[in-house]
Formats: C-alpha cells, sequence, structure tokens
C-alpha cells in the first residue's frame, strides 16, 4: 500500500518557507472594511489554525456541542475585541495565541473531550486573547463594527471548514491526529516570534 505523504510534505514546507504569514496583524496606513476584515483572518496562519482547529476539535464531539463550541469560541472572540477597542490591558496576549495552538492541536491529536461547559471555558480563554489581540491593534481610522462583521463572518467559515473536515475524516483518526499535531507543532513558530 502506497502512503501519500505529498500533502504533509508541502504542508511542512509552506511553514517554513512562508514565515511571514506567522502573524497577521493590522497593518496601519492600509483600508480596513468588511472584505477586509472577512480577510485578515485567512491571511494569518496563526488565526487560520486557530480557528480551523476550533472547529475540528468540535467536531470530535457529538450532539449540540459540534456548534456550541465554536460559538463559544466567536462570542468571547467578539468581547475580547471590545475589549481591546476599549484599551483594556490583556497580558500576554501574544503567548496566548501562541498557547491556543498547541493546547488545541493537542487535544485534537489525542482526542480528548471534556465536559461541554469545560470545553466551552478553554476555546473561551483563548478566543478572549485572539479578539483582544485585534481589537487592541485596530487603528482609529478603521470601521471597528465593519471590519468586526467580516472578521466574524470569516471566523465562522473557518470554524465550519473545521467542523466539516473532522466529520468528514472521523473514520480516519490517523488523518485527523496528523492535523492536530502539526497544528501543535506550529505553535513553536509563535513562541518564537
Amino acid at each position: 500500500m502506497r502512503k501519500n505523504l505529498s500533502t504533509p510534505l508541502l504542508v511542512l514546507g509552506l511553514l517554513l518557507v512562508l514565515p511571514g504569514l506567522a502573524s497577521a496583524h493590522i497593518l496601519p496606513g492600509t483600508s480596513h472594511g468588511l472584505q477586509d476584515g472577512f480577510l485578515h483572518p485567512l491571511t494569518g496562519l496563526d488565526h487560520l489554525l486557530a480557528m480551523f482547529a476550533v472547529g475540528l476539535w468540535a467536531a470530535q464531539y457529538r450532539g449540540r456541542a459540534v456548534w456550541m463550541i465554536p460559538l463559544t469560541f466567536v462570542s468571547v472572540m467578539v468581547l475580547g475585541g471590545i475589549m481591546g477597542v476599549c484599551g483594556a490591558y490583556v497580558p500576554g496576549a501574544e503567548l496566548g495565541i501562541a498557547a491556543s495552538l498547541l493546547v488545541l492541536g493537542g487535544l485534537i491529536a489525542t482526542t480528548t473531550r471534556f465536559k461541554l461547559s469545560s470545553s466551552m471555558l478553554i476555546v473561551g480563554f483563548f478566543a478572549l486573547f485572539h479578539g483582544y489581540s485585534h481589537g487592541h491593534e485596530m487603528p482609529a481610522a478603521v470601521s471597528a463594527v465593519s471590519f468586526s462583521v467580516g472578521f466574524v463572518l470569516a471566523t465562522l467559515l473557518l470554524h465550519g471548514l473545521g467542523i466539516a473536515a473532522g466529520l468528514y475524516l472521523q473514520k480516519q483518526q490517523r488523518v485527523i491526529a496528523f492535523a492536530g499535531s502539526a497544528i501543535a507543532l506550529c505553535s513553536i513558530f509563535f513562541f518564537l516570534n
């Protein structure tokens, strides 16, 4: 039986060759509307992987957890964004974002499940850092509402893609474990960044 290693090698190669994708944060002097908010999570590997991981981890559950875990992330992310825009201080936000990849990837790789309330608490904790980071870095010229709506829609899309991938691959646990391990390993780039 032939193993196809091209996809994992491609992913690993991209991670090593494109370190500029490691962090997608708002750049002063650029336009920021609905479209920019939507594209923002798709252009930063840290956010893209974390949001996909939330969906993938949720797919390992059954029942209402499949949608409650991602909606918890989005809700707390919005709260964190509001805190950032209002000037609140959340220490260690970048470390929290890096830790989200390590923890979520590890939970996926090991097929770890907790009570729904505990799982919601975990994703909510990390969502606060993701939201805060973007709210805190948002330039004053940004239309916070339209940018945030786009950002939330892209987040929901990434959660949905993670759920879809998890459900599609539910009988291929080794592939899911590999994906979780790869996400966790990516956290190294963000801890070092």
